[in-house]
């Protein structure tokens, strides 16, 4: 994503070879920016921004625990709890999604 290429110049990390070219950059992951000399041209761009999320859709969901399972151990596994509708699983893993 081009948020994830907008580093401060200083703080690139250098991710391909001299003389790279910006497609051949770009192929491997990369970002490209050619616009401040002595600096990395081809870069690490920024992690992703992830963040976890519940699902909505009762009938998405994918099993965490165990028929019977209270909301505290569900969560301490690290799972959402919601104890409805009848079912589905009460106790289901988050969903990643990109921010």
């Amino acid at each position: 994503a081009k948020c994830q290429c907008k580093v401060v110049a200083r703080e690139r990390k250098n991710c391909g070879y001299p003389g790279i070219s910006a497609a051949e950059c770009k192929r491997i992951g990369c970002c490209f920016n050619a616009s401040v000399p002595s600096i990395p041209w081809c870069y690490t761009p920024k992690p992703k921004k992830v963040k976890k999320v519940c699902p909505n859709d009762p009938y998405t969901r994918i099993n965490c625990g165990h028929p019977g399972i209270k909301p505290r151990e569900c969560t301490k596994k690290g799972c959402c709890f919601r104890a409805h509708p009848a079912g589905v699983p009460w106790c289901f893993y988050h969903r990643v999604t990109e921010e």
